[in-house]
């Protein structure tokens, strides 16, 4: 069955399996595995460790998307997004 596809972001992981490799995150958000690993890091999208692997499971990770819980690192430096 496939999934119902609501807005961009159900379009975007539609395709996706329900566990992502930190690769496959890095390619779909167009982003680096070093960035990624970072936002992992310091807790801006959700994942899990085991051992030395991360695990992210898709629909944890597109609702904090959906959420707007991935705030920009410029801000955490006093910058806007404009900014950058």
């Amino acid at each position: 069955m496939s999934p119902t596809i609501h807005d961009g972001l159900d379009r975007l992981f539609a395709d996706l399996p329900p566990v992502l490799s930190v690769p496959e995150v890095a390619t779909t958000l167009g982003m680096t595995k070093a960035g990624v690993y970072r936002w992992l890091a310091d807790g801006t999208i959700p994942g899990y460790r085991i051992a030395k692997s991360w695990f992210i499971v898709r629909d944890e990770l597109k609702q904090t998307l959906r959420d707007g819980a991935n705030p920009w690192p410029a801000h955490k430096e006093g910058r806007t997004a404009d900014e950058m």
